[in-house]
């Protein structure tokens, strides 16, 4: 068992351990980043902590990233990058020992968590995120041609909210359903709106003037 020798180190490495850890769930790199970001972030829990809390901890703030990635990548609603976010400030947050430091790695995480993306413009992105996604965008050179040309044509048509959109959901546009993206705001099930843009089988749509009136 070790300690940090000071409060502002707690900064340095859990702002590491979180760029890694993310920019390893994001990027390609072929572990490094996992490694990395594993140690830096033992190193910290085990600074102030016994052997069981530290495994408690090490949990909480891994489960905080996987909440955040899979809202990010999949429902993108924010619901879960929240409570993922709130885990993984608890779990930094109570394990310092004090006030300052854990304000520190507090601050730590939400720094490391927006530099991981400038990882982006330097790895390759993951293709297993691409593949998953609601919002792959299908192009003719793809050979979406003809699916495309039909999604096209809903553009200016007016339909209806079969479900809840939160952003996502399902619309009826001409006595078909369709799964659509609000833009990311929420509409309530049995409203009318209307399609705004189609970018191969995303559909984007928005309330009509009637029901946001």
């Amino acid at each position: 068992m070790f300690t940090l020798s000071a409060d502002w180190m707690s900064f340095v490495i859990v702002g590491l351990a979180t760029l890694f850890l993310i920019g390893e769930l994001l990027v390609n790199a072929k572990g490094v980043f996992s490694l990395l970001g594993l140690g830096f972030i033992s190193i910290f829990f085990a600074s102030y902590l016994d052997p069981a809390m530290f495994f408690v901890m090490l949990v909480i703030y891994f489960v905080g990233i996987i909440l955040i990635l899979i809202d990010g990548k999949i429902l993108n609603d924010g619901t879960l990058a929240v409570i993922g976010l709130v885990c993984m400030v608890i779990s930094v947050g109570f394990t310092a020992p004090n006030w300052v430091s854990g304000l520190y790695a507090v601050i730590g995480v939400f720094i490391g968590g927006i530099a991981s993306f400038g990882f982006l413009k330097v790895f390759p992105k993951r293709k297993m995120w691409t593949k998953i996604t609601l919002f792959d965008q299908l192009t003719e050179e793809a050979g979406y041609s003809s699916m495309n040309s039909k999604y096209q044509s809903l553009v200016g048509k007016q339909g209806l909210t079969t479900t809840d959109m939160r952003p996502i959901g399902t619309v009826l546009i001409d006595d078909a359903e369709y799964s659509a993206i609000s833009q990311g705001k929420w509409i309530s099930k049995q409203t009318e709106v209307e399609v705004v843009k189609v970018d191969g089988t995303k559909i984007l749509v928005q309330e009509t003037k009637k029901s946001a009136g």
